[in-house]
């Protein structure tokens, strides 16, 4: 309750409970409308499941179509318990057949519509939030579903970062978005009124990069819109913690999927170039090439002291296109390798590839997968997603074969490679696949508190960084970690 006295926090406390004084009335009448949107009321109506529609923000992928729909699954049995009708509960990517759906402003206008005639909530969901359904209904009670709403978990940045656009440089402590794996919720008149504005004046970027802050961005309006409403019952604490009685949502452990697959199952490759023959290969020889049972370097010359392939492609400044659809060429032919999995990385990508090969262990191989950190291009207007190459793109065979089956190239050779097999895999309806275990940047271009329950297989650049430092703190297996888990809780930060 910033912004009240501890006389105006009391005085507001008995208006809610006594709302028949003539006083109280005069009170909240004098209350501005942006105040009035960020103090919570104290149960003015009971929150009843056919008021809240649930969205998990799912996959077209069979694994992580399975998460969903043991998510919807566990709501619908809860519910059953509690003696309510069921909820709706929506899985994202089944919404209507456009990809970019993931971003959520495309699919708000069509959840709006859909379902916020008869419901009072939308509630945003990962596939691994677990909900207590008993207190997230008494949450929302104290919320007047007439008044727009935006509540979360708040995360802020304690300095300006790329992943941000550098926004709020002068003070980052200003802004707070949501841990969208904590579950995040919408009043449906924000959620109207959002969907209607989406209509006419979509998101100043066409990049989407990082979704909780930029849809906290797009919401707040420069400062006219609600900002994030601070609800201490979405909990990021473990659901095996034993602290989460009043949680109303907690977070699921993600475990790997059984063993692991084989070394042999994946093929590395590696884009360089002359330039970086000295710097940037040795520190992949010194910290993760270890880990790779076959490996191939890819560069404008053919140094047999790394060694080195050269592919009949000359080096560009940026873009790659060229050089990465060489490498596809190459995996697909069969000739180097029958590897089913292809991971393509920068020089100065680090990872692990133990923890790779856990993640891989969760997907079919027979399937068309494209999986990493998931960006988006004008994804308000039809556009496309995409896996980022410095986070290490991973493809399946069947994928491969696929993209390059279905007629897709570079319109130059230094067309951004990423963003051209984004929209190679759009045009095919062919699925991109997004795990918050790549990172495109450094560590400390992200939120420390993110990157303390997971165990990252990625990140990139080694500028201001001492890569084989950061290799070895974040990337490297230790006796104390759980080898069959990808997310944990670190300590030592």
């Amino acid at each position: 309750m910033s912004g009240y006295t501890a006389g105006q926090c009391f005085m507001y406390f008995c208006c809610s409970l006594l709302s028949f004084v003539p006083s109280c009335h005069a009170f909240n009448d004098a209350i501005s409308e942006k105040q009035e949107r960020s103090v919570p009321q104290m149960f003015d109506q009971f929150t009843e499941l056919r008021d809240v529609v649930f969205v998990i923000q799912s996959q077209k992928n069979s694994y992580h179509t399975y998460r969903a729909e043991q998510r919807r699954t566990e709501l619908l049995h809860q519910a059953q318990t509690l003696n309510q009708s069921s909820p709706d509960v929506v899985l994202l990517h089944k919404l209507s057949d456009y990809d970019g759906n993931w971003s959520i402003l495309p699919a708000l206008p069509h959840l709006a519509s859909q379902y916020c005639q008869t419901s009072s909530w939308i509630v945003f969901l990962e596939e691994e939030t677990n909900v207590n359904l008993h207190n997230l209904l008494q949450v929302l009670s104290k919320f007047k579903t007439r008044k727009e709403w935006f509540l979360g978990r708040p995360l802020h940045d304690d300095e300006p970062t790329i992943i941000h656009h550098y926004a709020f440089s002068e003070d980052p402590y200003s802004f707070t978005y949501p841990d969208f794996m904590a579950g995040w919720a919408l009043s449906c008149p924000l959620a109207k009124r959002t969907a209607e504005r989406v209509n006419y004046e979509p998101p100043k970027s066409d990049f989407t990069i990082d979704l909780q802050h930029e849809i906290a961005l797009y919401i707040w309006e420069g400062g006219s819109g609600p900002t994030l409403t601070a609800v201490n019952e979405f909990c990021s604490k473990l659901h095996s913690s034993s602290s989460t009685g009043d949680c109303a949502t907690t977070v699921n452990t993600l475990s790997a999927c059984g063993n692991p697959v084989q070394k042999e199952d994946v093929f590395v490759a590696v884009k360089t170039c002359q330039r970086f023959h000295g710097d940037r290969v040795p520190l992949v020889k010194q910290t993760w090439e270890k880990d790779a049972a076959s490996l191939e370097y890819y560069s404008d010359i053919a140094d047999p002291y790394i060694p080195t392939i050269h592919l009949g492609v000359p080096n560009t400044e940026r873009g790659h296109c060229a050089k990465t659809f060489a490498i596809l060429k190459r995996f697909a032919s069969g000739a180097v390798t029958k590897a089913p999995w292809l991971l393509i990385v920068d020089d100065d990508t680090l990872i692990s590839l133990p923890r790779l090969r856990r993640l891989l262990g969760c997907y079919d191989p027979n399937e068309a997968v494209s999986v990493g950190e998931r960006y988006g291009y004008g994804l308000s207007r039809d556009g496309y997603s995409y896996i980022t190459g410095g986070g290490g793109m991973v493809f399946s065979r069947v994928a491969v074969q696929n993209i390059l089956a279905g007629g897709c190239s570079c319109r130059s050779s230094d067309a951004p490679d990423d963003m051209v097999i984004g929209m190679c895999l759009t045009t095919l309806g062919l699925p991109v696949t997004h795990s918050p275990l790549f990172h495109q940047a450094r560590p400390q271009d992200y939120i420390k508190e993110l990157l303390a329950r997971q165990s990252p297989i990625s990140f990139h650049k080694h500028w201001n960084i001492n890569p084989v430092a950061v290799y070895q703190h974040w990337l490297t297996e230790s006796n104390l970690r759980r080898p069959h888990s990808l997310t944990e809780t670190r300590e030592d930060l």
